[in-house]
């Protein structure tokens, strides 16, 4: 008979004390715990409207095709997205969704004991694949739910190697503007890269948004991340694109798995780039949406955070039992104590009956 042995198997404090990134559970088992069905999830940021139909067309021709590999460099995806750009391909390289880019780029350019400068609130993968390779993430607290360029431009040393902004930010859809961006810029040093994070890019309607592929075209050291997860409805295929000149772009593209993007995301992402009239739709329901919520909410009283993106924060007092009361009415919004708002939740905005039917249950639960 054997006898089982505790395995011990040493691992890096870096890993050590990462905390896993929480992911949601499936709504078809939160309805089975709860006894509820009809739910509705206004929690993740996704499209209400779902991916284009051109997009799920593309997908069902080319499911026979599975058997093969992926092409590995995503040629005629880049090169639909480089002509759209105006930059050449060696500027661009996708990624199983941008968070893969993220990784990437901590990779290639991060050893241990480098620095990389953030945003706090802001994604929570940021600190996650910076500790993962040994690096150290810099946090600085928001100012007045934005990012605070002047503070994290005081926070460069001589060990910082990336700065990571996103740019609508996520939890709090604040953006920076063009002016505060350009100034920001001036103070960066050579040797360090600035990551702008635009998976929100579409949504945004402000004429001062920063143009960040013109710093790219300029040669500054800009790696731009955009994703098709987020207007463009493919969350579900997991698939995201960076920009940057061709020397980052070299160290990065050494680092990425070969076929690190699938098939159908490919497809469904070229087709869904020729779709503007899905993104019409999908701005208009997300600018009626916002109205709609947040008119509604600061009409009962509520704090709202002003936002670029297609979520928004509100102030309820007490997150977690907010969020609690709504899960047992079947709507599935976001808590953000884990984000160090624990006084906020953070709603998606929904198709109009979804939004009607928050606007209700939110009302019920804090009567």
């Amino acid at each position: 008979m054997l006898t089982m042995r505790k395995l011990e198997i040493p691992v890096s404090d870096n890993i050590k004390s990462l905390v896993p990134y929480p992911p949601g559970k499936p709504i078809e088992e939160l309805e089975r715990e709860l006894g509820i069905t009809g739910s509705i999830k206004l929690a993740s940021n996704e499209n209400p409207l779902g991916p284009s139909h051109k997009a799920v067309e593309a997908v069902s021709k080319a499911l026979m095709g599975l058997h093969r590999y992926p092409d590995g460099s995503c040629y005629y995806l880049k090169e639909k997205l480089s002509a759209i750009l105006g930059v050449p391909h060696d500027m661009i390289t996708f990624g199983n969704g941008s968070n893969e880019i993220i990784e990437l780029l901590v990779r290639a350019y991060l050893k241990p004991g480098d620095e990389a400068i953030m945003g706090n609130p802001s994604f929570a993968v940021y600190p996650i694949a910076v500790k993962a390779v040994g690096g150290v993430p810099v946090e600085v607290p928001l100012k007045d739910m934005r990012h605070d360029l002047a503070a994290m431009a005081s926070k460069i040393t001589k060990k910082t190697r990336i700065i990571f902004i996103a740019n609508p930010n996520n939890p709090t859809g604040t953006m920076v503007s063009a002016d505060e961006f350009r100034e920001f810029m001036k103070a960066v040093p050579d040797g360090v890269i600035v990551c702008m994070d635009e998976a929100y890019y579409e949504f945004v309607t402000a004429a001062d948004f920063p143009d960040t592929l013109s710093y790219v075209k300029e040669g500054a050291p800009v790696l731009v991340l955009r994703t098709f997860s987020k207007i463009y409805g493919l969350a579900g295929l997991r698939v995201g694109y960076g920009v940057a000149n061709a020397g980052i772009m070299d160290y990065m593209n050494r680092v990425r798995q070969p076929f690190n993007v699938n098939t159908l995301a490919q497809v469904a992402a070229m087709a869904a780039l020729e779709d503007e009239s899905h993104l019409e739709r999908t701005r208009q329901n997300n600018t009626e949406g916002l109205k709609f919520l947040i008119g509604s909410l600061r009409e009962m009283g509520f704090e709202c955070v002003d936002t670029h993106a297609n979520f928004f924060l509100v102030k309820v007092g007490d997150g977690k039992g907010v969020y609690d009361a709504l899960l047992r009415k079947g709507v599935i919004v976001r808590p953000m104590a884990s984000y160090n708002l624990p006084g906020y939740i953070r709603v998606t905005v929904g198709l109009p009956e979804e939004n009607r039917r928050f606007l209700n249950s939110f009302k019920e639960v804090v009567a």
